[in-house]
């Protein structure tokens, strides 16, 4: 596997499935940033690529895949979620970069997960001449299963922190409003309190020396 490589502080897990590995990482994109990953791919490999802005401004990212000879194969211009897959036309190493060069102060949060190379069936199974059994078909079945389950879960965990992120800037949003109308009542309410004190006091009558 090439080495997967990065500027910014991130977070995440990588996962290692016989022949087949997938690169799964939550990272951090400041405003004004452009942060790149480099992953060495083999020619005729199977490749996808997918990502989600989770959190922060519009939610949209600029992204750019290209490959060992520099030219761009796949972008995408402001852009909260996509997937794309290809297959590798040479080996060498390919670059996927997320930029966030358009904002000047919102901070983001951004999902990304890159499979290469197609799952390997499990072990015994691929080599079958024969017929499975029944047994064999089962745990074929719940090996794909696990891994839907596995998939679901991700995209869930993904919406449930971009839900209470929006969530969290509602309510920080009301609170700022509740307290500039509760600061605009009290104003106004002491600014009539001065007004009409103003009406009931008697003026002293004026006499011009002589």
């Amino acid at each position: 596997m090439g080495g997967l490589c990065s500027y910014p502080i991130l977070f995440g897990v990588v996962l290692f499935i016989y022949n087949c590995y997938a690169t799964e990482l939550t990272f951090e994109l400041p405003d004004s940033a452009r942060e790149c990953f480099h992953e060495e791919i083999k020619k005729n490999t199977t490749v996808t690529l997918e990502f989600q802005v989770v959190t922060g401004g519009q939610y949209d990212v600029d992204v750019t895949l290209e490959d060992p000879k520099k030219e761009i194969i796949y972008k995408q211009i402001k852009t909260q979620f996509d997937s794309h897959t290809f297959t590798a036309a040479s080996t060498g190493v390919y670059i996927v970069c997320f930029s966030n060069e358009f904002s000047t102060f919102s901070h983001k949060l951004v999902y990304m997960d890159l499979q290469v190379g197609d799952e390997q069936p499990l072990p015994g199974i691929g080599e079958h001449v024969t017929v499975m059994t029944q047994m064999e078909s089962s745990a074929q079945d719940i090996h794909k299963a696990l891994n839907t389950i596995l998939d679901f879960q991700t995209h869930h965990r993904l919406r449930e922190t971009q839900g209470r992120k929006r969530a969290e800037d509602l309510n920080e949003r009301v609170l700022w409003w509740s307290c500039l109308e509760t600061l605009a009542i009290l104003t106004i309410g002491i600014g009539q309190v001065f007004v009409l004190r103003n009406f009931f006091t008697d003026k002293k009558p004026y006499h011009p020396v002589k």
